[in-house]
């Protein structure tokens, strides 16, 4: 009897499994199935577009950072107006900081100044040095141990270019960076400090005239050595003036350059003695450390006895002050009734 029902309700049950497959969300159905079955490999085009949206999404405005590969400096970015502007009412003085690293700081500093040569300047400053970062030192056996040394290494050069040829230089310069880390120009406005120089040149020359007349009239001076040695001093104050010009003129006719270049940090490899594995294998063994300080106990103990020889006069005291003081109680006890 059972078998004669079973057909009748084979399609009912077919129909409520077909609506209930129906029924369940695509989304459902997709977890279902990543979790009967493992995820198919993405294509390389698949790859490509989504290390593309990787990037353009690293590359957002709303980003706090972009991760760019490193490149060299241009040529670009050391022009500046202030290293080229020229105006024929002005004298400027033309100077320059900046500080950038280099491959080599040492093939770097022989290029520099092989440069300044091209553009008819001069060095007058080329100072390289080496900084000790850390020392880390691992023992090797055999008595020795590996010294590895990180070190980072310093340049400082101050060259003089002709200020017309300033910027040619400094375009020249930007061959030699790995990276910029900052630059600095300024050009100094110097027309007032040259009318300064020369009217100090103009009132020394002045004042050495009407010394002069003075002296060969005798007119307001008593004595001549006193008018030699102020005519002395207005000669000096002319000099110096005259000088000071000299110097105004070369500060504004060549620029003054300040480079500072740093290389990358380097690790120093080598071998060094260990003096404490050195040490630790040459000393004795433990039989004769410890006959030798069998001996070292009895000679300190011989000292003692020697030290406590030295001080008889305060053990004579103390028998002397026992013996005094046992007769004492003796008496003492005699004298008592009965």
């Amino acid at each position: 009897m059972l078998h004669a029902r079973l057909p009748r309700r084979l399609p009912a049950v077919l129909a409520l499994a077909l609506l209930a497959a129906c029924a369940q969300s695509p989304h459902e159905a997709a977890e279902s199935v990543g979790s009967d079955a493992a995820p198919a490999p993405a294509s390389p085009a698949e790859a490509a577009a989504g290390a593309a949206r990787l990037q353009s999404d690293a590359a957002a405005p709303g980003d706090d950072a972009v991760v760019r590969p490193e490149a060299p400096p241009s040529p670009q970015q050391m022009v500046s107006a202030i290293a080229s502007q020229d105006d024929p009412a002005r004298r400027f003085i033309r100077t320059a900081q900046v500080q950038f690293q280099v491959d080599d700081v040492y093939r770097s500093a022989l290029a520099i100044e092989d440069l300044v040569a091209a553009q008819g300047g001069f060095v007058v400053g080329n100072r390289i040095r080496t900084d000790t970062l850390r020392v880390r030192r691992r023992p090797m056996g055999e008595g020795k141990q590996l010294e590895l040394t990180e070190y980072v290494t310093r340049g400082e050069l101050s060259v003089r270019v002709p200020s017309d040829r300033a910027q040619a230089f400094l375009r020249e310069l930007a061959g030699q960076m790995r990276v910029l880390d900052g630059r600095d120009f300024s050009a100094h406005d110097a027309q007032f400090d040259l009318l300064r120089q020369q009217l100090a040149y103009q009132r020394g020359q002045a004042l050495q005239a009407s010394l002069g007349d003075a002296v060969q009239a005798g007119d307001r001076l008593d004595r001549k050595a006193e008018a030699y040695a102020a005519r002395a001093q207005a000669l000096a104050a002319r000099d110096e003036a005259l000088v000071a010009q000299r110097e105004f003129e070369d500060r504004v006719a060549f620029a003054t350059i300040s480079l500072s270049l740093q290389q990358a940090p380097q690790v120093r490899s080598a071998e060094r003695v260990d003096v404490e594995a050195v040490f630790a294998q040459h000393s004795p063994g433990f039989f004769a450390r410890l006959g030798s300080a069998l001996g070292s106990g009895w000679y300190g103990l011989l000292d003692t006895l020697v030290a406590l020889a030295l001080l008889w006069p305060l053990w004579l005291a103390a028998a002397v002050a026992a013996i005094a003081l046992r007769s004492w109680r003796r008496a003492h006890r005699a004298v008592k009734p009965g």
